[in-house]
Parts: C-alpha cells; structure tokens; sequence
C-alpha cells in the first residue's frame, strides 16, 4: 500500500508547488491535471523530478467522458494573467463568468475537448494510496462533488487544503460549503479560512 506526501488536483502549471515537490523527495506526488498544454508545462517545469506522477484527467464524482473547458493556450498572453491557463471547468459559463475590465475574456478565448473523468476514489485504487500527507484541490468549482466523494474511513489524509470561494456557483458560497465543513469535522478535521479564497482542513 502507498504513501503519497503530496496530492494536487488541478496542479495547473506546476511552478507554485515546484519548492514543495522538491522539499518532499523521495516521497510520491501525484499531480492531477487535465488541460493539455497545462500538462506539458508540468513535464517541463518539473522534469528533473523523479518522484512526480501526472495524471490527465479530470477528476469528477462519475466515471464518464465529459466536454471540459478552457483557456486556449494562444489566448493567455492576449489576456495578460497567467492565471488564466488555470482556469477549467465542465462549465463554459463558469470560464465567462470571469470576465471583466482587466480580464476580458471571449467566447473565442475558450477550448472545448471531451475528455474521461475519475473518481477520487479510482485513483486512490489505481495507487493503492492509503494515507496522503497533504491533498491540495483547486478544480473551479468541482470542490464540492469531490470532497463528498472521498471515503474518509478507508483513506488518512492529514492536511486538505481546498479552493471555497465557488462552492456553490461563481464567487458564492452556502449550503453546499456549511454541509461539506459539517462532513469534514464529523470525520475529525478542524477547518480555518487561511484567506479569501482557501480553507485548510488538519486531521485532528
């Protein structure tokens, strides 16, 4: 059975975790990203690392194949934020939603490609993964469906550190984040807002 001390879904271009990747070695991590050219960034940024696994698909709360939306690669220079090629989702309009006066982005700024989802579940089999140390998910959204999909009686991850502020739609937060920090405390986590955008659960 394996220990992962590390496991992002949405790693994006892998550049803001590359320091803590590299403080890890030699234990596993496990990056889990589904844009394309966001995945070759990922082999290029880290490729002197060894103990790096990259997964392409998106993770969902169903095995399917699914249309998954993006900022084209082309587009993200034009749109001057490099956080722009983090954004994906299943939802087209969630990318549109976005939009505003330093940000303009266009329907033509987006890429639609259908692509296989997983479950967290799936891939904790794949691995045999049965404790992760740190588990960071930033998935525009998809939070809620995968937090509530993970069987927390089979699997010890310590730290969750998790993405809140689209919860319950773009920028809004409600039923389904009071019910999903109920879920997480019922399992012995201690939730704190570490900023305006993230929530870290620690294993108590």
């Amino acid at each position: 059975m394996s220990k992962f001390g590390l496991v992002v879904l949405g790693a994006h271009i892998g550049i803001h975790i590359k320091g803590d990747i590299e403080k890890l070695s030699p234990e596993k991590v496990l990056l889990v990203e589904p844009v394309p050219h966001n995945v070759v960034a990922i082999k290029k940024n880290l490729i002197h690392l060894e103990n790096v696994i990259i997964e392409q698909v998106a993770i969902s709360n169903k095995n399917e194949i699914k249309n998954f939306y993006f900022i084209k690669e082309k587009s993200i220079n034009k749109l001057k934020k490099h956080w722009s090629s983090g954004i994906g989702s299943f939802n087209k309009q969630h990318i549109l939603d976005h939009k505003s006066k330093r940000f303009k982005v266009e329907e033509e700024d987006i890429e639609k490609v259908s692509i296989n989802t997983i479950r967290f579940r799936d891939i904790v089999k794949k691995y045999q993964i049965k404790q992760i140390n740190k588990l960071l998910i930033d998935v525009e959204g998809s939070e809620y469906e995968i937090l509530n999909d993970i069987d927390f009686n089979s699997l010890n991850i310590k730290e969750i550190l998790f993405e809140y502020k689209h919860f319950d739609g773009y920028k809004k937060t409600g039923q389904k984040l009071e019910e999903t920090l109920k879920k997480l405390n019922v399992y012995g986590y201690k939730t704190s807002k570490i900023d305006e955008e993230n929530i870290l659960a620690i294993k108590t």
